[in-house]
């Protein structure tokens, strides 16, 4: 993904309109930014590039992905993208589903909170790159720990081409539907997502793809 050229105080101008959307959640994610822009790497002065991935503001260290700002109805959030190392002393990492493996979000519901925790994010945002520049990586579950949403196995169940090209696909790729579909609350919702996936599955695509 091309990134913008950075301006002076590091924020990409091909980001902006992500912040400028008037909705409630303008003014925490605003200073959300703020915060992982100004974070520095102890004794060096070198910070986060922002970028933009999966429509959100990504923020990578040496291109590695460490930390993600991301809206929903109820709450804004921050995701680390390996939270599930981090050392959690302030119990504020939050699981997204039980089949999220490896992201672990921090959640916000107004900007007084997000300035009183300043000082622990920005200890979570180094504890993440440490993380990366150790290598460490979470250790994925295999595809079949992964349980099958039952709209999804009656879709396999009565068509057979399309149980041949999902067993086909990569382990990532089939894990990517399998958590796309579990995702949802709602059977209709879920429906509605395997519906959309079938023809992409056939022809031999991941989620991403």
């Amino acid at each position: 993904m091309k990134e913008h050229t950075l301006t002076m105080t590091g924020m990409n101008p091909g980001v902006d309109f992500y912040f400028d959307k008037t909705n409630k959640w303008q003014s925490a994610i605003l200073q959300l930014r703020t915060i992982v822009l100004n974070y520095r790497t102890p004794g060096q002065e070198i910070g986060l590039t922002e970028t933009l991935k999966w429509g959100c503001p990504c923020y990578t260290f040496e291109e590695k992905n460490i930390v993600l700002i991301h809206v929903f109805k109820e709450y804004c959030a921050l995701l680390f993208f390996k939270g599930a190392l981090l050392e959690d002393v302030d119990k504020i990492l939050i699981q997204q589903t039980e089949n999220v493996q490896a992201a672990r979000q921090i959640r916000f519901v107004n900007v007084d909170q997000i300035t009183k925790m300043k000082a622990i994010l920005k200890t979570y945002i180094s504890q993440a790159i440490k993380v990366e520049k150790l290598g460490l990586k979470v250790e994925l579950k295999k595809t079949a720990a992964f349980k099958i949403p039952a709209e999804f196995q009656q879709n396999l169940d009565n068509n057979p081409a399309l149980q041949t090209a999902f067993y086909k696909l990569t382990a990532g790729r089939q894990r990517a539907y399998l958590l796309h579909f579990s995702q949802p609350k709602q059977a209709q919702t879920r429906v509605s997502r395997i519906e959309k996936c079938i023809d992409q599955m056939i022809a031999g695509k991941g989620l991403n793809d």
